[in-house]
C-alpha cells in the first residue's frame, strides 16, 4: 500500500516528449531511409535530377547528393546524420555523396530485423565496424597505384577518373571535353592547396563545347570611367601593377576649417588636392607597369590620365580575382605607390581584353609562376550552368585526390561487389551471431550495383545474379566486373575505364558505417518543449520596448512622496 502511495517524480519539464527503446530506434531508421529515398534515384550515370524550389523562390537543379541534402530542410534528428555525412564527403573528397548516403540508409535497412527481433544494437555495431575494418583494408589491396607514370600516362589516368565523376553529372554528355580541363586546370596549380586558385566564371550563352580554360587568370571586366575606351587591350610581356589603394579625388575627410585671408589662398588649397592625386598617377607611370589593377576605384581623372600614357587599367578587382593575379604573375598587392621596385611588379606573357558572349573578360595567359588557371563556362540557362559548376568542383575535387593518393579501384558497382563476395566469405569461418550481422552488412554493400541498375531501367536482379556468378569465380579474374550501363550486362570496368579514387570508397564506407553506427546506439530521445516564458520574452521582444517602459514608468508615478 505504502508503494503505491509513493509520490512521482516529476524529472522533465511538463510537455517534454521522450520515447525510447526499440519503438524508437526503428522510428529513426525508417527516417534514415526515407531521406535515402530521395537522393536514391540520383545515382550513376542514368541518374535521375532533382528540381528544388526553395521558400525565396530560387529553383536548383542538382544530380549532387550533398547540394540535395543541403537543400532540404531536414527536421528530424537522426535523419539529419545523414545530410551531415553527404556534407563531409562533399568537402573530403568531393565526389560519392550520394553513395554515402545510400550506404548508410542500406546498413540501417538490413540491421532493422534484428532489432525488431531484439538483437542489442552494440552486437550490431561491434560487428559493422568489424566488417568496415575489414572492408577498408580489402580495398587497400584492390586499389591500382598509378605513381611513377611519365606525366602523359598520369593525366590520361587522371582524366579517366574525371570521366568517371561527370558521367552521373549533368554534363556527362561532353565528359571528355570537360575531364580534360579539368585535369588540366588542376595540374596547372601544381601542389597548391587552394581551391581558389582555380577559379570559374560563368557567362550564360553560347553551348558547352564554348567553355574554354585559361591557363592563368579570367576575370569581368569591372566598372569603368569615361576614358577607358581610348586604353589599349592588349600587351605583350606587360609589366602589372596591383593596388589596394583609391586613385580618385578625394575631398578631404575631415571636417577641417581653414580661414583665408586672401583669396588668391584658396587656389593653393585646390591646386594642393589636384598635385596629391597626379603625384600618386605619375608614380605608377614611372614603375614601368603598363597593366594597373586595384580593389579600389580608379577614377575617372585617372582612367584618363593612363589612357593618354596607354596604360589599361581597372578599379574595383574582386579580391580573389586579384588575389589569384597576384599568385598568377608573381607580383605583390600594394598598399601605397610609394618606392614601387621591380620585385613587386608582376608579368604575364599577354594579357588582352577579350568578348566572351555578352561579357569582357581580362584576361593573363602565359603567367610565370603558373600557379593558377579559371574555366570560363558556357550555357544556356542559368541553372544548368550552375549545376555545370558544381560537377566541376567535384570532378576538380577527385582529381586532386587522384593526384595525392595515387591509387584507383573499379568503379560501376565492381568494388562494391567484390566486398560484399569477400565478407560473405569472411563471414563463415566466424562462430556466433556476428556471421549473420556481417552476412547483412555483405548484402547492404549491393544497393550501389542494384541502384545503378534500377536508375538505368534494367532488371537488377538479373545483372546482380551475373556480377555475383563473376565475382564468385575461384580465379578472381572476375573481380573488376561491374553493370555495363550501355548495354545492360556487364562488363570489365577497369578495362572500359570507370575508374574512381581508392580515397572516395574508403571514405564512403567509413562515413557510412560510422553514421549507422552513431543511429543504432541511440535508445532514447528527449525533445524539449519550448518554454513558454521564451516564448513570451519573443512575443514582447517582437511588441517593441515602448508598451513596456509605459508600464513600469505607471507604477513609479503612483507612490506619493512624503
Amino acid at each position: 500500500m505504502a508503494a503505491m502511495l509513493q509520490p512521482q517524480i516529476i524529472l522533465l519539464k511538463e510537455g517534454t516528449d521522450t520515447s525510447q527503446g526499440k519503438a524508437q530506434l526503428v522510428s529513426n531508421i525508417n527516417a534514415c531511409t526515407a531521406v535515402a529515398d530521395v537522393v536514391r534515384t540520383t545515382l550513376g550515370p542514368r541518374g535521375m535530377d532533382k528540381l528544388i524550389h526553395d521558400d525565396k523562390g530560387s529553383v536548383t537543379i542538382s544530380n549532387d547528393g550533398a547540394t540535395i541534402m543541403k537543400l532540404l530542410d531536414i527536421v528530424h534528428p537522426a535523419a539529419k546524420i545523414l545530410a551531415d555525412i553527404a556534407k563531409s564527403q562533399d568537402s573530403e573528397v568531393g565526389d560519392g555523396t550520394t553513395t554515402v548516403v545510400l550506404l548508410a540508409a542500406e546498413f540501417l535497412k538490413e540491421a532493422k530485423p534484428f532489432v525488431e527481433d531484439g538483437v542489442h544494437p552494440q552486437n550490431l555495431i561491434r560487428s559493422y565496424r568489424t566488417a568496415c575494418y575489414l572492408a577498408i583494408e580489402k580495398i587497400k589491396e584492390l586499389a591500382v597505384s598509378i605513381e611513377g607514370k611519365s606525366l602523359e600516362e598520369k593525366k590520361s589516368l587522371l582524366a579517366k577518373c574525371a570521366a568517371t565523376t561527370l558521367s552521373s553529372k549533368l554534363i556527362g554528355g561532353e565528359k571528355e571535353f570537360f575531364a580534360q580541363m579539368v585535369v588540366d586546370a588542376v595540374i596547372a596549380i601544381g601542389n597548391d592547396d587552394r581551391l581558389n586558385m582555380i577559379g570559374i566564371k560563368k557567362v550564360p550563352g553560347g553551348n558547352m563545347r564554348d567553355s574554354f580554360l585559361v591557363n592563368g587568370v579570367a576575370f569581368k571586366k569591372t566598372f569603368s570611367y569615361a576614358g577607358f575606351e581610348q586604353q589599349p587591350k592588349k600587351f605583350l610581356n606587360p609589366k602589372i601593377l596591383l593596388l589596394n589603394i583609391e586613385l580618385e579625388l578625394k575631398s578631404e575627410k575631415e571636417n577641417a576649417e581653414i580661414r583665408l585671408s586672401d583669396p588668391s589662398q584658396y587656389q593653393s588649397i585646390v591646386d594642393a588636392e589636384w598635385n596629391i592625386i597626379y603625384e600618386k598617377l605619375d608614380k605608377c607611370v614611372q614603375s614601368g607597369a603598363k597593366v594597373v589593377l586595384s580593389r579600389l576605384a580608379i577614377g575617372d581623372l585617372a582612367t584618363q590620365y593612363f589612357a593618354d600614357r596607354d596604360i589599361f587599367c581597372a578599379g574595383r578587382v574582386a579580391e580573389e580575382d586579384l588575389q589569384r593575379v597576384a599568385a598568377a604573375t608573381g607580383g605583390t598587392v600594394q598598399t601605397t605607390v610609394n618606392n614601387i621596385i621591380e620585385e613587386v611588379l608582376g608579368a604575364c606573357d599577354i594579357f588582352e581584353e577579350k568578348q566572351v558572349g555578352n561579357e569582357r573578360f581580362n584576361i593573363f595567359s602565359g603567367c610565370p609562376s603558373g600557379r593558377t588557371a579559371t574555366i570560363v563556362l558556357r550555357g544556356g540557362a542559368d541553372q544548368f550552368i550552375e549545376e555545370a559548376e558544381r560537377s566541376l568542383h567535384d570532378a576538380i575535387m577527385i582529381v586532386r585526390r587522384a593526384l595525392k593518393n595515387s591509387t584507383v579501384v573499379a568503379g560501376g558497382g565492381a568494388i562494391d561487389m567484390e566486398l560484399s563476395r569477400y565478407l560473405r566469405q569472411h563471414a563463415r569461418t566466424i562462430a556466433g551471431k556476428s556471421q549473420l550481422f556481417i552476412n547483412s552488412y555483405a548484402k547492404a554493400l549491393e544497393v550501389i550495383p542494384r541502384q545503378l541498375c534500377d536508375n538505368a531501367g534494367f532488371d537488377a536482379t538479373d545483372v546482380l545474379n551475373k556480377l555475383r556468378q563473376k565475382h564468385a569465380l575461384p580465379s578472381g579474374e572476375g573481380a573488376p566486373f561491374g553493370v555495363d550501363i550501355n548495354t545492360g550486362g556487364i562488363a570489365d570496368s577497369f578495362a572500359n575505364f570507370v575508374w574512381e579514387p581508392a580515397v572516395v570508397k574508403i571514405n564512403a564506407i567509413n562515413a557510412a558505417t560510422e553514421a549507422a553506427c552513431l543511429v543504432l546506439s541511440v535508445d532514447e530521445t528527449v525533445k524539449n518543449p519550448k518554454s513558454e516564458s521564451a516564448q513570451g520574452e519573443a512575443a514582447a521582444s517582437a511588441m517593441g520596448g515602448r508598451g513596456r517602459g509605459a508600464a513600469f514608468r505607471g507604477r513609479g508615478r503612483g507612490m506619493r512622496r512624503r
